[in-house]
C-alpha cells in the first residue's frame, strides 16, 4: 500500500488521483474533514468523483506521531508531499516545526517500518546558491549558509537534511525540486494564487523569471522515481540517494501573467514594478499587517523573488527518466478553460 502525505494539496491530489486511475492501494492523511473537500473538488474537476472513495483516509498530521504510528501500518511506498508554504515573516516557528519536524516524523517511521521507498517533493528554493563562476542552477550546486535565504527555503533545506539522514540509516530515498507548480484545482492558495490575482485585475509585473512545471510532469515523475520508467525500467529501479530539478522550462514572470489575462480573458498586466516600489510595498504591508493583526499579503521575500533571475536545469531528470515536459503556457492555457467549463 502507498501512503500520500499532503493529499489534500495541489501535488498530493493529483499524484492520489493519478495512483488510483492505475489501481494502487493508496492511504492519504488529513488534518481535519474540511481540507478533504478540497481534493474531492478536484476529482469532480476532472470527472473522476467516482474514484474519490477508493481512497483510505486517515486522520493525522505530519507533526504527531501517534497518529502517524497507525497511519504507517502495512504501508511500503511513501510519497511525502506535505508542506507549509508560506513567506511571511510571522511563519518562522510553523514553517521549522511542519517542513522540518514533521519530515523528521516521516523519515524516522519509514525506517521504523522498513518502508521499501520515501520520495520527497522539495522545492527549487532549498537548492544551492551560484558561486561567481557558476550560470545555473543543477543539482550539484552547494548550499551557502553564509548567504540569506527565506525562512521557507531554510526549513525546506532543512527538511531535505533529514532525508538524507534517513538514507543514511538504510532508508532508499529520492527528492524532487520543483520550481513553481501549476495546475487547477486550488486558486486560492500557493501558485494558484497567481491565477486568482490576475483573474481579479493584477496591473503589475516585474522583470524576473523562475523555473516552472505542470502538476502533472511532476506526478509523472515521482511515479517514475519511485517504481519504474517503462522505457529503462532497471535504472530507474535503481533510483536511490539521488535529487531532481524538476522544472519545464525558465519563463519571465510577465509572460506568465499575461499567459494567465489572456485565457481568462481579462487585461493583461501594464505597470513595471521596479525594485524600489516592491521595497516599498512589503514594507507598507508589513506595517498595515502590524497595526491590523493581519497576515502579510507581499512579503520581503516574494518581493524580491519576483525580480531574481536565475536560471535552473532540468538535464539530469530529462536525461535519466527520458521524460518530455508539458509546455507550461499551453497547460495554462488547458487549466483556465477546464476551471471555466467547471463552474459553468
Amino acid at each position: 500500500m502507498i501512503l500520500i502525505t499532503g493529499a489534500t494539496g495541489l501535488v498530493g491530489s493529483h499524484l492520489a488521483l493519478h495512483l488510483i486511475e492505475n489501481g494502487e492501494s493508496v492511504r492519504a492523511i488529513y488534518r481535519n474533514k474540511a481540507s478533504i473537500d478540497k481534493t474531492k473538488s478536484l476529482f469532480n474537476l476532472y470527472q473522476k468523483e467516482n474514484l474519490f472513495d477508493k481512497i483510505e483516509w486517515m486522520e493525522a498530521d505530519i507533526t504527531d506521531v501517534p497518529a502517524l504510528e497507525t497511519a504507517f501500518e502495512n504501508i511500503d511506498y511513501v510519497y511525502h508531499c506535505a508542506a507549509l508554504i508560506s513567506f511571511d515573516g510571522a511563519s518562522e516557528e510553523q514553517l521549522r516545526k511542519v517542513n522540518i519536524e514533521g519530515t523528521a516524523n516521516i523519515v524516522n517511521l519509514s525506517v521504523a517500518n522498513k518502508i521499501k521507498k520515501l520520495c520527497h517533493v522539495s522545492s527549487i528554493a532549498a537548492l544551492g546558491d551560484l558561486a561567481p563562476h557558476e550560470s545555473i542552477v543543477t543539482e550539484e550546486i552547494e548550499w551557502n549558509p553564509e548567504k540569506p535565504h527565506s525562512d521557507y527555503a531554510i526549513s525546506k533545506y532543512g527538511a531535505e537534511m533529514e532525508i538524507w539522514r534517513g538514507q543514511q540509516e538504510g532508508l532508499q530515498i529520492a527528492i524532487i525540486n520543483p520550481g513553481v507548480i501549476i495546475g487547477p484545482g486550488f486558486w486560492e492558495q500557493g501558485s494558484g494564487e497567481i491565477f486568482s490575482a490576475v483573474a481579479k485585475g493584477l496591473h503589475f509585473y516585474t522583470k524576473g523569471f523562475t523555473g516552472f512545471v505542470a502538476v502533472t510532469d511532476v506526478v509523472q515523475l515521482l511515479v517514475k522515481i519511485m517504481k519504474s520508467d517503462p522505457d529503462n525500467s532497471e535504472q530507474a529501479k535503481q533510483i536511490n540517494g539521488e535529487r531532481f530539478i524538476v522544472i519545464a522550462e525558465n519563463i519571465a514572470f510577465r509572460e506568465v501573467l499575461n499567459t494567465i489575462a489572456e485565457a481568462l480573458k481579462v487585461k493583461n498586466p501594464t505597470l513595471y514594478a521596479p525594485i524600489w516600489m516592491t521595497e516599498i510595498a512589503w514594507r507598507t504591508d508589513w506595517i498595515l499587517s502590524t497595526i491590523f493583526r493581519q497576515k502579510t499579503k507581499f512579503s520581503k521575500d516574494t518581493a524580491r523573488a519576483s525580480h531574481a533571475t536565475i536560471l535552473y536545469s532540468n538535464e539530469k531528470v530529462k536525461t535519466t527518466l527520458h521524460h518530455e515536459f508539458r509546455d507550461v503556457k499551453e497547460y495554462i492555457t488547458e487549466i483556465v478553460a477546464l476551471q471555466s467549463k467547471h463552474s459553468k
